[in-house]
C-alpha cells in the first residue's frame, strides 16, 4: 500500500472544485494548467503521491511543487506560473554580428576540409576563436547557440541552392517564341479538321539519357495477406549499365514515337527524324521543339536536313529553359509509372519494356497542354 504523505490535506469549496474540474476538462487552457489541476483534484480526493505519479505521468517533485503551492498560497496560485524576471543577455550583439560574419565565409577558408558549415564545426570554430576576437561570451556557445543567431540573422549557411550564372541572353526571346508555337498549337486543336491534314505538325522533341538497367541480386518478395503488406526486394543490386531514350510528342494527339539506344549521339537522333519523316504525311511541315544540345545541330545533322528541304522546322528552347519542353511532361510521368523501381536481368530487356510503357501510352494518348501564357504578350 503506498505510503500516504506526511503534507496536510487540501481542503477546497464547492465552487473551487468545479473551477478545477472545468480546467481539468478543458481543451483551450493551457497544459500546464489541466495538469495542475488534476494533481490537485487528485490529492483533494486523498490519492498518494504515487498514485497521481502513476495515474498522470508526472514526475514527484512536480506534484510535490504544485501541492505545496496550494497549501500555502492557494489553489488559483498553484495553476500559474510562478514569477520570474528574464535573464540578463549574455551574448552581446557584436558577438552575434561576429557568428553571422563567420558563417558567411567558407570553412576551407579557414584551414577545414569542409566546403559549408555545418552548425557543429560552425560551434566548434566559435568556441576556439570567438574569446581571441574579444567575445569571450561565445567560449561556451553550443550547436543549439549557433542555430538560435543563425535563425535571428536569417541565415543559412548549411544549405545549398543553385543557380545559373550564365544565363542566355535571349532567353525570354527564345521562351516568347516557343509559347506562341503552344499558343497556335492549342488554336489549332481547338478547331474542327474534319479528317483534313494539318500543313504544319507540332511536336516535342527531348532526350532522356542515362536510364539505368539494374538488376536485382534475389528475388522480390510479394505481398502476403496478413503477414506483408508491402513488396519485399534484396538492397543489393548490380548496374548492368545505361540507356538513352530519344521520344518525339505529338502536341496534336499525344503520341509518341520514341527510340531507344545507347547513346544519344547525331546518328541517333538522325534516325528519329527519319521515323517522324515516314510517320506523318509528305505534304506537312514537322516542326520540332528541342534544345540546342549537340546532336540537334551537327554537321551530320545538317547534311541530312539538307536532303529533306521544306520538311523541318526548328524551334529552340532557351538555354537552361528545359521546362518549357512539353515532352518533359511525358518523361515525368514515365519516371513515375513503369519506369519506377524498374529491375530487369539486362539492358535488352530494359529496352523491351520502354517500347512496352511506350506503346501502352499510345493506346490511350493524352494532349499535353501549355496553359500558363502570361510571358507569351510580353
Amino acid at each position: 500500500m503506498p505510503r500516504q504523505s506526511q503534507r496536510p490535506k487540501l481542503v477546497m469549496a464547492l465552487a473551487q472544485r468545479e473551477q478545477l474540474t472545468g480546467i481539468s476538462q478543458s481543451r483551450t487552457a493551457a497544459v500546464r494548467e489541466v495538469e495542475r489541476a488534476k494533481i490537485l483534484l487528485k490529492y483533494a480526493d486523498g490519492d498518494s503521491i504515487s498514485t497521481i505519479q502513476s495515474a498522470l505521468d508526472v514526475s514527484r517533485p512536480t506534484i510535490y511543487k504544485c501541492i505545496d503551492k496550494a497549501l500555502t498560497m492557494g489553489c488559483e496560485t498553484a495553476l500559474k506560473d510562478k514569477y520570474h524576471s528574464p535573464k540578463v543577455r549574455v551574448i552581446t550583439d557584436a558577438a552575434k554580428a561576429w557568428v553571422v560574419n563567420l558563417a558567411c565565409t567558407k570553412p576551407k577558408d579557414h584551414g577545414y576540409a569542409a566546403e559549408i558549415w555545418s552548425h557543429r564545426l560552425l560551434a566548434r570554430h566559435t568556441r576556439q576563436h570567438a574569446p581571441q576576437a574579444g567575445h569571450r561570451c561565445l567560449s561556451n556557445a553550443a550547436k543549439a547557440t549557433i542555430q538560435r543567431i543563425l535563425k535571428e540573422g536569417h541565415i543559412q549557411p548549411h544549405k545549398v541552392r543553385y543557380f545559373t550564372e550564365n544565363r542566355d541572353p535571349e532567353f525570354e526571346q527564345k521562351m516568347h517564341e516557343v509559347l506562341v508555337v503552344y499558343q497556335e498549337v492549342n488554336v489549332q486543336n481547338e478547331q474542327p479538321t474534319s479528317g483534313q491534314k494539318l500543313p504544319i505538325i507540332t511536336v516535342s522533341l527531348d532526350e532522356k539519357p542515362s536510364i539505368q538497367a539494374i538488376k536485382n541480386e534475389g528475388a522480390d518478395l510479394a505481398p502476403v495477406p496478413g503477414k506483408r503488406t508491402f513488396i519485399g526486394r534484396d538492397y543489393q543490386y548490380k548496374r548492368l549499365g545505361t540507356l538513352s531514350l530519344l521520344a518525339a510528342l505529338d502536341l496534336h494527339t499525344g503520341h509518341v514515337i520514341a527510340q531507344v539506344h545507347e547513346h544519344h549521339r547525331s546518328r541517333e537522333f538522325i534516325a528519329l527524324l527519319k521515323e517522324l519523316d515516314g510517320f506523318y504525311p509528305k505534304t506537312s511541315l514537322i516542326r520540332i521543339i528541342l534544345d540546342n544540345h549537340s546532336a540537334h545541330i551537327s554537321k551530320e545533322t545538317m547534311s541530312y536536313l539538307a536532303t529533306r528541304p521544306n520538311r523541318f522546322s526548328y524551334v529552340h528552347t532557351p538555354t537552361h529553359g528545359s521546362w518549357l519542353n512539353l515532352v518533359e511532361t511525358l518523361f515525368g510521368k514515365m519516371a513515375r509509372t513503369f519506369l519506377k523501381n524498374i529491375r530487369v536481368n539486362s539492358k535488352d530487356e530494359l529496352r523491351q519494356r520502354i517500347l512496352k510503357g511506350i506503346e501502352e501510352i499510345n493506346d490511350a494518348p493524352v494532349v499535353h497542354r501549355w496553359k500558363k501564357f502570361e510571358f507569351a504578350h510580353k
